[in-house]
This record gives C-alpha cells, sequence and structure tokens, in this order.
C-alpha cells in the first residue's frame, strides 16, 4: 500500500469515526427529554452523566499502569481549561434541548463547524480552503432553518425559545472549543486520557458552581431516570467522545466539526419516531442542508491527495 493509499484511508476512517460520534451524540436530545419526564433537573442530567462516565473510564484506568502519568500543561490546559468547556456545553446543551426541542438543540450546536473552520488556521495552523468554508457555511444554514422550522409538540418543559437558542449559542462554542482541544491534545496525551482529564474538569467545575448557583445536582430521582442517565454515560460521553477523539487524530479541526453534524439529522429523527417531535418543511430542507454538507466533506477528505 502506498503512502498516498494509506494516508487516504485513514483520512476517511477518520471521518467514520466522526460520523459514528454525531450519530452516537444524536442519542442526547430524545435520552434527555425522557429523563425530563422521569423529573430530572436541567443541571442534573449533565452532572450525573458525567459522573457515570468518567467512573466506567478509571475501570479501564487501573489496568494501564502509566494511564494518570500527565504533564502539568495537560492537567491545566485539558483539565482545567477543557473540563469549563465541557461544564459550560453540559448545561447550556440541556437548556438548547428544552427550549428549542432535540432537533433545534441538535441543529443550533452545528454552527460550530464555521467557528471552527475560521480558528483552525490561526490557532492550528490548518489550511482554510474555500470548500471547507462553503461546507462549513451550509451547515450552518441548514442549522438554522431546522430551527425555524421545528415544532414546540413533544417538548416537556416549560423553557423559553430565547432560553433554547442562547443555550444552543453556548453550546456551540464550546463544542467549538472541545474540538480545536482535541485536534490539539489527543496526538499529544492520547484519547482516553483526553477524555478522562476534560471530564474530571467538568465535574469538578460543576460540582462547585451548580451548587453557588442554587442548583445542586440531585441525583436522578426513579431506576428509570438512573437508566437513561446510564445509556447517556456509556454512549454520549464514552463511546461518541472516544470516535470524536479518534477522528481528531486523523483528520483536521474543520472536517471532523463537518462530520459529526450528522447529529442534528439522527436527533430530529429518533425524536420524530419517539416523542413526536416534528419538522416542517424548512426545516427538513435544512437537515437536508446539512447531509450535503456532511457528504461534501467526506467526498473531500476521499479525494484530497495529502493531509496538511
Amino acid at each position: 500500500m502506498t503512502t498516498a493509499t494509506t494516508s487516504r484511508t485513514t483520512r476517511v476512517v477518520g471521518y467514520a469515526c466522526a460520523l459514528g460520534a454525531g450519530a452516537i451524540w444524536g442519542t442526547t436530545g430524545p435520552l434527555s427529554t425522557a429523563l425530563y419526564a422521569q423529573g430530572e433537573s436541567l443541571t442534573g442530567v449533565g452532572f450525573w452523566r458525567l459522573v457515570l462516565g468518567i467512573a466506567g473510564i478509571l475501570a479501564f484506568a487501573v489496568m494501564q499502569r502509566d494511564f494518570f502519568r500527565i504533564d502539568r500543561r495537560g492537567w491545566l490546559l485539558v483539565g482545567l481549561g477543557g473540563g469549563a468547556l465541557v461544564a459550560l456545553f453540559e448545561v447550556a446543551y440541556q437548556f438548547a434541548i428544552s427550549g428549542a426541542g432535540v432537533a433545534g438543540a441538535a441543529a443550533l450546536l452545528y454552527t460550530a463547524p464555521v467557528l471552527v473552520a475560521l480558528l483552525a488556521k490561526p490557532l492550528l495552523g490548518e489550511r482554510l480552503t474555500t470548500l471547507r468554508l462553503v461546507l462549513a457555511l451550509v451547515v450552518m444554514a441548514g442549522a438554522v432553518l431546522a430551527v425555524l422550522g421545528r415544532s414546540t409538540t413533544g417538548v416537556t418543559i416549560a423553557t423559553t425559545l430565547r432560553a433554547g437558542v442562547v443555550g444552543g449559542a453556548l453550546a456551540a462554542l464550546s463544542y467549538s472549543g472541545t474540538t480545536l482541544l482535541a485536534r490539539y491534545a489527543v496526538p499529544r496525551y492520547g484519547p482516553l486520557r483526553v477524555l478522562f482529564l476534560e471530564i474530571l474538569g467538568g465535574i469538578i467545575v460543576l460540582g462547585i458552581l451548580l451548587p453557588l448557583a442554587g442548583h445542586p445536582p440531585a441525583p436522578p430521582p426513579t431506576s428509570g431516570a438512573w437508566l437513561y442517565t446510564a445509556l447517556l454515560a456509556a454512549g454520549t460521553v464514552v463511546a461518541a467522545n472516544v470516535l470524536f477523539f479518534n477522528a481528531a487524530q486523523r483528520i483536521d479541526a474543520a472536517p471532523t466539526a463537518v462530520a459529526a453534524t450528522i447529529e442534528p439529522v439522527m436527533g430530529a429523527l429518533l425524536a420524530f419516531a419517539l416523542f413526536a417531535q416534528r419538522l416542517t418543511p424548512l426545516g427538513w430542507l435544512g437537515l437536508a442542508m446539512v447531509v450535503g454538507g456532511v457528504a461534501g466533506g467526506y467526498l473531500e477528505e476521499a479525494q484530497s491527495p495529502s493531509s496538511i
């Protein structure tokens, strides 16, 4: 196998990992909606899924002799900085789901590829091609249309659309930062170490700030709520992030963010099937644009002769 073929295969595998991460993340909205029906609070969902997620990582880490040998930069940059981004995301995205619906929240989140494409060049030295920028803009436009075409049916918490949009915007900002940080940190520390540091930092930040804000993260109130939280932890915290970080090892930050944009499509389909949340024709057009942007990014990675 030639070097060019190996490089192309690596990029396609990376893109597939990002698609897999986005598909799993698409279950966040439906599972969170089910949790709300069980009486779980907006702030509690994010905190407890992180706690269960890190428990699973620690079960693996104890078998690795040098897992915790991480330099000071890793603890500060990934643990503290990445943890703050994770904490912001966990709270903001729940408000987005409750205010804008499952599909709307996921669509708002994926305005992030434009930010990633623009910031990856000055921060990481990645190329900003016309195609990458166009694909990111198509994805963002599709996200906006999906929000405008959302239905409030099945939204079980009386959070306003304004709060949902603000939550979605903050979630997109934190997601962009996490994507750029992953592209820098994962090649240096490995996917599981980065995930461990970010989750640990997120738990500490939420554990301090939520009680100060008057919203201590109460445990899930029922056995069903614990089950949904465990599913969120196993899927959206551990499995999806491992796939996403493996993608960040293989391809640039911009196409990684574009590929994971398959999430609102999965979220919309699940919300349609499980909770009777609907999209208007305008909303479906938006999701089609998201799919088109993702497909275009895949073709770019598959056909690109080299990774820059």
